[in-house]
């Protein structure tokens, strides 16, 4: 039966984080949506621990975030030479 729900457990968490990184626009939008229904019904705990993280950055959804530096230096390809 602990097998079960350690199991059961693990496909969900894993179900969650494939639908934030597969549909981003569609998890937050979501996730805001149960945060604001939890904020009605007064579970402000339960509404501020679903309520999404706020984009940053270029909009999101790209791969970039705020928090990367802006300029990446180039690493300067060097000829090898043999003696």
């Amino acid at each position: 039966m602990v097998e079960l729900l350690i199991v059961a457990a693990l496909v969900g968490w894993s179900a969650i984080f494939v639908f934030k990184k597969v549909l981003p626009k569609t998890a937050y939008s979501v996730f805001f949506r149960m945060a604001e229904f939890c904020r009605a019904k007064g579970w402000t705990a339960l509404a501020k621990w679903l309520q999404p993280a706020m984009v940053a950055g270029c909009g999101g959804s790209c791969g970039c975030s705020s928090s990367e530096s802006e300029s990446t230096q180039k690493t300067t390809v060097q000829a090898v030479k043999w003696k």
